[in-house]
């Protein structure tokens, strides 16, 4: 079974935040600061408690857990094309 356009999110890096489009709605996640107790040398920090609602217009639409995974998965492959280190607290 192929998979329709759509079906997985697209990941983009733009001016410092990730941007991500899936099924007509975008979430903007901007980088958070490194964590005191981080050791690994990220490119990129994303706190996992500021992704709960899409970017408005659908800002009332909470990002479902599964989505989140697909979301989070995406976003690991297109650091790793990129050659970049993405971390997540």
């Amino acid at each position: 079974m192929s998979k329709k356009r759509g079906d997985k999110p697209e990941v983009a890096l733009t001016e410092g935040a990730i941007r991500v489009s899936w099924k007509g709605r975008v979430r903007t996640i901007m980088p958070s600061a490194k964590p005191p107790d981080a050791d690994d040398d990220a490119d990129f920090f994303v706190d996992l408690d500021d992704l709960v609602c899409w970017d408005p217009p659908d800002d009332e639409t909470e990002i479902e857990m599964h989505e989140l995974q697909r979301i989070l998965e995406a976003i690991d492959e297109a650091f790793e094309r990129m050659g970049l280190v993405v971390a997540y607290e």
